[in-house]
């Protein structure tokens, strides 16, 4: 009964945390192409009145305009003014760094892993984790994810002997944990190379 309700709380929690940013995302663009229907309704009105001309009109702006932000933000200067305002005021939200390191590091656009793939020893067993952060004193903080929810887990603090980075990609990490450790064979393979390298 334990399991059961551990395995329907993570489950819940996982969902949540994938759920909730698409619908929050989606919800802001409904409301931007909303207010931005009065600015489309002199062209709408050109529009057979069967056409939902004044909605589609009002999306695309908005997609437009996300086009154009996102374009500006690859500029050299809108990479800075988008680092002041990340730290001015994205960064104070609770979670908000988090979620956009593991959002471009499932997307690939991230060469920094933040959570490095790694096996680590817990009690007698290797166990598939991320490392965190390395100490000054050359221990690890890694997170020990749970399966399949792998944004669920356990933090610990270990020795260098007992954590072995892995070289493999961050996205395939994920997927090995949330296919109940299928393709863990590729995790141990290059714990063992790098071993002999």
């Amino acid at each position: 009964m334990k399991h059961l309700s551990e395995f329907f709380v993570k489950s819940f929690v996982a969902g949540v945390v994938i759920i909730v940013p698409v619908y929050l995302s989606l919800l802001l663009l409904a409301k931007a192409a909303k207010s931005v229907a009065r600015l489309v309704e002199p062209l709408a009105k050109l529009l057979p009145k069967w056409f939902p001309a004044e909605y589609v009109f009002s999306v695309l702006l908005v997609l437009i305009g996300c086009f154009l932000v996102g374009a500006a933000a690859r500029t050299r200067a809108g990479a800075a003014a988008r680092q002041r305002i990340e730290k001015t005021l994205f960064e104070r939200i609770p979670g908000y760094a988090l979620f956009r390191s593991l959002a471009e590091q499932v997307a690939g656009s991230r060469e920094d892993q933040v959570w490095k793939p790694a096996l680590a020893e817990i009690e007698e067993a290797l166990v598939p984790a991320f490392i965190i952060e390395e100490l000054e004193d050359g221990s690890f903080t890694v997170f020990v994810p749970a399966a399949p929810t792998p944004f669920t887990g356990s933090i610990y603090i270990l020795t260098p002997e007992r954590v072995h980075p892995v070289d493999v990609p961050f996205s395939h990490a994920i997927r090995s944990l949330s296919h109940w450790g299928s393709g863990s064979r590729e995790l141990v393979a290059a714990m063992k190379n790098r071993k002999v390298a």
